[in-house]
């Protein structure tokens, strides 16, 4: 399952810097709003030093690490949701991201001009879920009236599901709320919030964009963020976009690892960014091993040994008749699946087993 995220911001507080040294790519980074008019896309592999010692025990043909696909998307500014700068081809791109990841200018250049004159990352924030809002109110208005002649009708209780949930949207959003603050009761709402597409029922993951003297330890706009965002269900990560964007120039892994601890940094913004999309989602990895490939694969957290089957093939969720599982830990204490197997490590789990993360497992179907 490919994780989809896009990038979002106001002009000129980092987005695409950001999104050049995620990807490698060279999205246009200048210094004037709406300097990326197509969202540029770009395909990033998922840091996992599992990965790394699994083939260093299987030696494996290929390495295939998992994915995530990153979306840098055109700056916003007020009044988007009235089609203003490039309103309505923003918000499209929005809709189809799995999450949302909201960049803030958290540092001070007089050579780098903002949109509203002064720094100011909370009022960012807060020009941006306005039009996220007024946008979901769009939509839930547009589709309320019709359910709710339904429901009124008393014959269709669906309707009045689907009602009830669009009469709480619809509050929540003219109190300046966003869409993800409305409590889901059953599966029955989680599953009409899904058809709804609402833009802030998305999960944000916020970053700091800070200068390099802050990465490691924040400034005070960093520390305003943190107080606005307290009560959200979000995730928050500082990073020096400019300062990561050179990192990601250098050549070896080596080179870059000292940059960062010169920095006074553990890890690089690109590892950050994805644990924290990764702990957002609620993702997790599990793994194939043998000769030909040693490869990750993405799962969402509480998904059965058959349904992960099916991220690598229908069939195998299809004609699943059970998986043969190896902790992680213990793949690396004996050294090698035989002797796994020898210690009787290697667990036999049917349909109704939860895929652990670090899982490898061994797929066994019958279609």
């Amino acid at each position: 399952m490919a994780l989809k995220c896009g990038i979002v911001g106001l002009p000129n507080v980092g987005k695409s810097t950001l999104f050049n040294s995620l990807t490698n790519a060279k999205a246009q980074a200048a210094n004037f709003p709406f300097c990326t008019i197509e969202p540029n896309i770009g395909i990033i592999t998922v840091p996992d030093e599992r990965l790394i010692e699994l083939e260093k025990i299987v030696k494996p043909q290929k390495v295939q690490p998992t994915t995530v696909e990153i979306v840098d998307i055109a700056g916003l500014v007020k009044g988007a949701s009235n089609n203003e700068g490039l309103g309505n081809k923003f918000l499209g791109n929005i809709r189809e991201t799995d999450a949302i990841i909201h960049v803030l200018r958290c540092f001070d250049d007089d050579n780098i001009t903002h949109v509203d004159t002064t720094v100011n990352p909370v009022r960012d924030k807060e020009t941006i879920d306005i039009e996220l809002q007024l946008k979901d109110l769009e939509t839930i208005e547009s589709r309320i009236g019709k359910v709710q002649k339904l429901a009124v009708a008393g014959k269709d209780k669906d309707a009045q599901k689907a009602f009830d949930l669009m009469s709480r949207y619809r509050d929540a959003l003219q109190r300046g709320e966003s869409a993800r603050t409305v409590e889901l009761r059953n599966e029955e709402e989680q599953q009409i919030a899904k058809e709804l597409f609402l833009l802030t029922n998305k999960p944000v993951l916020y970053v700091c964009n800070v200068d390099e003297a802050s990465a490691a330890n924040g400034n005070a706009h960093v520390e305003a963020v943190k107080k606005a965002i307290a009560n959200e269900n979000a995730e928050i990560i500082v990073v020096a976009a400019a300062t990561e964007s050179e990192i990601a120039e250098l050549e070896t892994y080596e080179e870059r690892q000292e940059f960062l601890e010169a920095m006074g940094l553990s890890e690089s913004g690109l590892t950050k960014l994805i644990k924290s999309a990764y702990r957002l989602l609620k993702l997790e990895t599990y793994f194939t091993a043998g000769v030909k490939e040693v490869r990750a694969w993405t799962y969402k957290q509480g998904m059965t040994a058959p349904q992960t089957a099916g991220i690598i093939h229908s069939d195998f969720e299809r004609g699943f008749i059970r998986a043969e599982v190896i902790k992680y830990a213990d793949f690396l204490k004996y050294g090698s699946e035989a002797s796994v197997k020898e210690a009787g490590k290697m667990a036999v789990e049917g349909k109704e087993y939860i895929v652990q993360d670090g899982d490898i497992m061994h797929f066994r179907f019958n279609v």
